[in-house]
C-alpha cells in the first residue's frame, strides 16, 4: 500500500506588491497554476494593483496613462493581493506577519520586495522636521507623486530637479514636455557621471538645452525657499514655483532590521535569496546581493524568476549570481544606452578605446574593449550600435575587427548572425529574438501583441525600437 500522502500547499507571504513582488507571485502562478504546492499572499502598502514604476517619468511627461503601466494581476487559485495594507511586525520564530489593520498572517516562507524610498538630502527647506518632503518640495517614486507634480506642472512655471541622474533627467524632459521651465542641478562635476563619461555629459547637457532645460553641473544646494527658489553655492537662486528630489534612494529595510535579520544598506541576502533566517528571502531593490542588482528591473525580476522556482519546487537549486546593469534613458527624442565600464582609462595596455564625438549633431559614442570583448560603451544617438553592442556585451561573442563600423551601425558578420539572434531583445524580460520572431509566426503581429506574448517592451521600455525593428523585419521577409 501506498504510504505517501498529500501534504497542504506551504505558504509564501510576499511583502510589497512593487514591480518586483509581483513578479514574483505571477511566477509562482505560472509553475504552479493550481496551487497544489504553495499559496501566495501579497501585502501591499498602495491602494492600488501593481504598475510599472519605470515608467512613471512617462506618465509625467504625459506619454503613458496610470492605467497603461498597470501590470497584470497575478491569477490563479493559489494567489491572494490584498493592498492599503501595511506591514507593521515581523516574528519570525513564531513565522507570523502582523499588518497594520490587525490581521496576521503565518507563513513557512517570507519574502520581502519591499523597495526603497527618495533620499531627500539634509538641505534647509528640502526635507520637514517629522523627514519627509518640505514645503513645495517632492519626489517621484508612486503614482500619488505623479499625480502632484502633474498637479503643479503649469506651463511657463519655472521648476527645479535637484539630482541630474536618470531619474533627475527623465523627470526634467517629462516637465518639459508640459511646458515646465526647468533647471537641474546635480553636485558631481556632470550629469549621470556614474554612467557617462564627461565628454558624453556635455553633448546630452547641450541637447537638454535645446529642450529649454538648463542644467547646472558641480553645484550643490544650499537652500530652498518656497515661493521664491533653490539657492546654490554661488549664491544664485534658480526660480521654482516646485522643487522635484531626485538625489538617490534608500532601501527600505525597517521590517528586517526590526525582525533581528541583517541589514547593510539593503538586506543581505546571498545567491538562493535567503536573508540570514533562512526562511526569510529578499528581492528587488530592499536587497543587498553581491553581485548588485538594486535599482534596476532585469536584476530584480530574475531574482523573482530565480526565487519563485526554489520556493515552488521547480528549479530548488537555482541561483542569481549578479547584474550586468544597462542603463537606457528614457527621454522623448534622446536615444542614450550605457553599460559596463564606462570610465576605463584611455590608453591602459589591456583597453582599446574608439571614440566619436560629434557635438554639433548631438551624438557621442565611445567603445571600450578588452580581449576581443565588449566592455564597456555610451551610445548617445547611436540606437543601432546600441542594440548590438548590447548583445555582445551579453554573450561575450568576440567584437568584429573594424570598431568603428560597428559603432555606425554596421551589420554583424555572417558567422555572428546566429549568435545574435540568440540575444535578449527585451533584457528585462530576458525575451530574444527567436522568442519574438515565434510570436510572429504564432499571430503577433504588433508591439503590443508581442508584449502580451513574451513580456517584451513591459519593463523599462528601451526595447521598444528594437523589437519593432524585428516585427518589420518579420514583415519584409520572403515568403517560404
Amino acid at each position: 500500500m501506498n504510504t505517501l500522502q498529500n501534504t497542504s500547499p506551504r505558504r509564501i507571504v510576499v511583502v510589497g506588491n512593487g514591480m518586483v513582488g509581483a513578479r514574483f507571485a505571477q511566477e509562482v502562478a505560472r509553475l504552479d497554476p493550481s496551487g497544489e504546492h504553495v499559496r501566495v499572499s501579497v501585502v501591499g502598502a498602495e491602494p492600488h494593483t501593481a504598475y510599472n514604476r519605470v515608467l512613471l517619468s512617462g506618465v509625467l511627461a504625459g506619454d503613458h496613462t496610470a492605467e497603461r503601466i498597470r501590470l497584470p494581476v497575478p491569477d490563479g487559485p493559489g494567489i491572494t493581493v490584498r493592498t492599503g495594507t501595511t506591514a507593521t511586525d515581523l516574528d519570525t520564530r513564531r513565522r507570523v506577519l502582523t499588518l497594520d489593520d490587525g490581521s496576521r498572517l503565518f507563513y513557512d516562507e517570507l519574502v520581502l520586495a519591499t523597495g526603497a524610498h527618495a533620499v531627500l538630502p539634509p538641505v534647509p527647506g528640502v526635507r520637514a522636521s517629522e523627514g519627509g518632503p518640505g514645503e513645495g518640495v517632492g519626489v517621484l517614486r508612486d503614482l500619488e507623486d505623479c499625480r502632484r507634480l502633474i498637479a503643479v506642472a503649469r506651463p511657463g512655471a519655472p521648476m527645479v530637479v535637484l539630482g541630474g541622474g536618470v531619474l533627475g533627467l527623465e523627470i526634467a524632459r517629462g516637465l518639459v514636455g508640459r511646458g515646465v521651465r526647468v533647471s537641474v542641478v546635480e553636485a558631481s562635476p556632470w550629469i549621470m557621471c556614474r554612467q557617462i563619461d564627461r565628454a558624453a555629459a556635455d553633448i546630452l547637457a547641450d541637447r537638454y538645452a535645446a529642450l529649454g532645460v538648463t542644467v547646472h553641473s558641480g553645484r550643490t544646494a544650499v537652500r530652498w525657499t518656497p515661493g521664491s527658489g533653490l539657492e546654490l553655492d554661488d549664491g544664485r537662486v534658480l526660480p521654482g514655483d516646485a522643487l522635484v528630489v531626485a538625489a538617490g534612494v534608500r532601501a527600505d529595510t525597517d521590517l528586517a532590521a526590526s525582525a533581528g535579520i541583517e541589514v547593510d544598506h539593503g538586506v543581505v541576502v546571498d545567491d538562493r535569496m535567503a536573508t540570514s533566517d533562512p526562511r526569510v528571502h529578499a528581492i528587488g531593490d530592499c536587497a543587498r546581493h553581491p553581485g548588485g542588482g538594486a535599482g534596476l528591473v532585469q536584476p530584480g525580476w530574475e531574482q523573482a524568476a530565480v526565487l519563485a522556482e526554489r520556493l515552488t519546487g521547480t528549479a530548488p537549486h537555482a541561483t542569481y549570481t549578479g547584474a550586468r546593469p544597462l542603463t537606457r534613458l528614457k527621454a522623448e527624442g534622446i536615444e542614450l544606452t550605457a553599460f559596463g565600464r564606462v570610465h576605463e582609462e584611455e590608453g591602459s595596455p589591456s583597453a582599446e578605446t574608439v571614440t566619436i564625438s560629434d557635438p554639433y549633431g548631438g551624438r557621442y559614442a565611445k567603445l571600450t574593449v578588452r580581449e576581443e570583448k565588449v566592455v564597456g560603451a555610451v551610445l548617445l544617438g547611436f540606437p543601432e550600435a546600441a542594440a548590438t553592442l548590447a548583445g555582445l556585451y551579453d554573450t561575450g561573442d568576440p567584437v568584429p575587427s573594424d570598431r568603428l563600423a560597428l559603432l555606425q551601425g554596421a551589420p554583424l558578420p555572417a558567422s555572428g548572425l546566429q549568435e545574435a539572434r540568440d540575444v535578449p531583445v527585451c533584457r528585462c524580460n530576458a525575451v530574444g529574438r527567436i522568442e519574438i520572431e515565434q510570436a510572429w509566426l504564432d499571430g503577433a503581429r504588433t508591439r503590443e501583441d508581442i508584449a502580451e506574448r513574451t513580456r517584451a517592451t513591459t519593463g523599462c521600455g528601451g526595447c521598444v525600437r528594437e523589437v519593432r525593428a524585428v516585427l518589420e523585419g518579420m514583415r519584409s521577409a520572403p515568403a517560404g
